[in-house]
């Protein structure tokens, strides 16, 4: 029996951040006939929608990849976790729901490195498309789009939250009323995308109402081999589901959209990338394309946990039965501590005069554990995420094979950079000055990590390779770039050089990482490319932005160093 040739306008491989957007989008044009491939199952669990159980689907192997790294060569040679979504939602169904843009230095910092046109005024207009901000629209937050945002809980739950904010102002640094509007730099409220009290990824803000849709085919369990080419023009893919293998074919384009670790091993398997990677791997090289699965960037981050001096601290509800009744009440409710991730106040500085933007971040939780879920100690106490956000270390991705089922050999060259290991010097100092400040003096008891005798650049260096962990960020890894740019896999319209009916779409073609949590700036990307992809734009806004006036001397906005009491 003959069987029926299988054909689309697009294909759009990866359900994720990107993925589910760049699918909505083109499926609403009716005429238009799109096909979404992932490889994992249903987002619909309560682990995934409910924002305080973030910790249990990033640790199921159900809904992660479970990727990890090479050995580090400067971090001790531990290899760590990468973990991606494998879900309906990719990685927005998995991950801790912070919103953060990056700052608006960031994305003009793709156009100054030869991304034509990728500047913050052009994509500003896409930030605000996708979102739904809870104070409404203004020049700088969109108030119809399908992502909701909001600032978590009242802060009154918990005063550490403030005391947090008060402590970094206290340090001299600016307090910030919106980090994603006209200043990043400073401290204040966090923002996560949730709504209602559930969790907002990209398959319930997008897929929920497309997938009804006539025109959008979505394929779950499905493992995407290679694109199929003629020549050197992409016409389909070939998976595999449920043991056998399927090629299906596009008449427009093919899209990647399958991540910083995913996006880049299809191309390698596809015949498209560095001929050193394809010859070890036995693949035919199709193009030789050197930077593919190159220039991988991450952030690193690390936990100052302190104890509690007071009973206020989060570690008293780990108990079962409190969870139990957590849970109870977010089932009937959506609201209590069920309906948030925990992270509602943060910062973000400068580590050093001559930086323009920031270029540390600050998550702060109050309770002391870990991304599983268990205590850090026994009794109260708070931590803070923290880390450098824009390093300089490059790393790779690179297939080991054809087998789509063989993980790739995934190498980050954390700390590779010596003005990496300079940063992380200056995080941790600055960081214990914060943390050290009056506001909370009331609740501070012991610094339990790193602890007060990390204080040396040499004790600093050494407790920073033992203690750092991912935060799980990989991108940069399929870069956008000019075309005298042998690294650049992407032109400005994220079509693939040297080839046809080719593009990617997703955290790989960022030229740098943002400052920030890379949820955000992915989907904004997604909802840009598919303008781009269907030959319109937005217009650009042109809105100014907060730049400290002393930026080239001083590190702070108040003169001289702060008082510690």
């Amino acid at each position: 029996m003959k069987m029926t040739k299988r054909e689309f306008d697009y294909i759009v491989v990866g359900s994720g951040s990107a993925g589910a957007i760049v699918a909505t989008r083109l499926s609403e044009d009716p005429k238009v006939r799109v096909a979404l491939l992932e490889f994992g199952g249903s987002d619909n669990s309560i682990f995934i929608r409910m924002p305080t159980a973030l910790s249990i689907p990033m640790n199921m192997d159900k809904y992660n990849w479970g990727f990890e790294s090479e050995p580090e060569p400067c971090v001790n040679n531990r290899r760590l976790d990468c973990p991606r979504g494998k879900v309906l939602g990719g990685s927005s169904s998995i991950n801790g729901m912070a919103f953060v843009r990056g700052n608006a230095k960031d994305i003009d910092q793709w156009e100054e490195e030869g991304a034509a046109g990728w500047n913050y005024a052009a994509c500003l207009p896409y930030y605000q498309k996708m979102e739904s901000w809870m104070h409404g629209a203004d020049d700088y937050r969109g108030g119809k789009g399908p992502i909701h945002v909001n600032a978590g809980n009242d802060m009154k739950l918990n005063p550490l939250y403030q005391a947090f904010i008060d402590a970094g102002v206290e340090a001299g640094y600016p307090h910030t009323k919106d980090y994603n509007g006209y200043q990043q730099e400073g401290f204040g409220q966090k923002h996560m995308n949730i709504a209602k009290g559930v969790r907002q990824s990209t398959a319930y803000s997008y897929l929920k109402s497309a997938k009804h849709r006539k025109n959008l085919s979505i394929i779950p369990h499905s493992l995407v081999d290679q694109v199929l080419f003629e020549g050197n023009k992409a016409t389909g893919v070939r998976y595999t589901s449920a043991g056998h293998s399927f090629d299906i074919y596009a008449k427009a384009e093919v899209i990647l959209s399958a991540g910083s670790i995913g996006s880049p091993a299809i191309l390698q398997r596809s015949g498209v990338g560095p001929a050193k990677v394809l010859e070890a791997a036995g693949v035919p090289v199709r193009i030789d394309s050197p930077g593919v699965g190159e220039n991988l960037q991450d952030h690193l981050e690390v936990y100052f946990q302190y104890q509690c001096t007071q009973k206020v601290s989060l570690n008293r509800e780990l108990a079962w039965w409190n969870k139990a009744m957590i849970g109870a009440r977010w089932i009937l409710k959506r609201d209590g501590l069920g309906a948030t991730n925990h992270f509602e106040s943060c910062g973000f500085i400068r580590s050093r005069a001559g930086l323009r933007h920031p270029n540390i971040q600050y998550h702060f939780l109050p309770g002391a554990m870990r991304y599983d879920g268990r205590a850090a100690f026994d009794g109260d106490g708070y931590q803070v995420h923290v880390g450098p956000n824009k390093p300089h270390s490059r790393g790779r991705v690179a297939i080991r094979s054809a087998n789509p089922k063989d993980a790739p050999s995934i190498l980050f060259n954390y700390l590779q950079n010596e003005q990496d290991v300079i940063d992380w010097r200056d995080t941790i100092r600055l960081t214990r000055e914060v943390l050290q400040q009056k506001a909370l003096a009331p609740f501070r008891g012991d610094e339990i990590q790193p602890g007060m005798h990390i204080e040396s650049d040499e004790a600093i260096d050494a407790w920073v390779r033992d203690n750092v962990e991912s935060a799980y960020h990989p991108s940069c890894s399929v870069k956008l770039g000019a075309d005298n740019d042998p690294m650049a896999v992407l032109n400005s319209n994220c079509q693939v050089r040297g080839a046809e009916n080719l593009r990617v779409v997703d955290s790989s073609i960022f030229p740098t990482i943002t400052n920030g949590n890379l949820n955000a700036p992915t989907m904004m990307v997604a909802e840009r490319a598919a303008d781009l992809i269907r030959g319109r734009a937005l217009p650009a806004a042109d809105v100014p932005v907060w730049e400290p006036a002393d930026w080239q001397t001083k590190q702070r906005t108040q003169e001289g160093k702060a008082e510690v009491k």
